[in-house]
């Protein structure tokens, strides 16, 4: 395949896991708390740990070993549902879009989608997941990006 393109894939899906997933998360809660005060911010950070951390429970107790179609672009140890790191890109950008000031959701949500559909698409190019583990991410990350929503929204309401 083309190396550019690979080399494209690569990038996509090194944005979306380990350090510099964190650096990301840790740069959007700033940002957020500049949106929206330390509670959205917390709620940022603390979906996105939370998410980590039901993904890496998941895939231990579900045990699927990655596709082997294909030899592995990306070096992978850890099994392959959920797919990690489309639980993540969806936390944290859907949550980020529905934080995100009026005038700039429309940017923030085409942002996530971006984010998630390229993210997910990466990780199966690069022959690391099925696209079952990719949906699989991704509903398990919207499901947090909706349980951070609700904290914010609960906690506005009762102040």
């Amino acid at each position: 395949s083309d190396p550019a393109f690979i080399a494209f894939m690569q990038g996509a899906s090194w944005i979306g896991g380990g350090t510099p997933r964190w650096i990301i998360v840790i740069l959007l809660c700033g940002l957020v708390w500049h949106w929206c005060g330390p509670r959205c911010a917390v709620a940022l950070g603390g979906a996105s740990l939370l998410s980590n951390l039901a993904s890496s429970l998941m895939k231990l107790g579900f045990g699927r070993a990655r596709p082997d179609l294909i030899d592995h672009l990306d070096h992978q140890t850890s099994y392959s549902y959920p797919s990690g790191h489309a639980t993540s890109a969806a936390t944290v950008y859907l949550l980020l879009a529905w934080l995100a000031p009026p005038r700039s959701r429309p940017y923030a949500w085409t942002l996530a989608a971006t984010m998630i559909i390229l993210n997910g698409f990466s990780r199966i190019m690069l022959g690391v997941h099925w696209a079952s583990d990719i949906a699989g991410g991704t509903m398990l990350g919207t499901a947090f990006a909706l349980l951070g929503a609700w904290w914010v929204a609960k906690h506005r309401a009762a102040a």
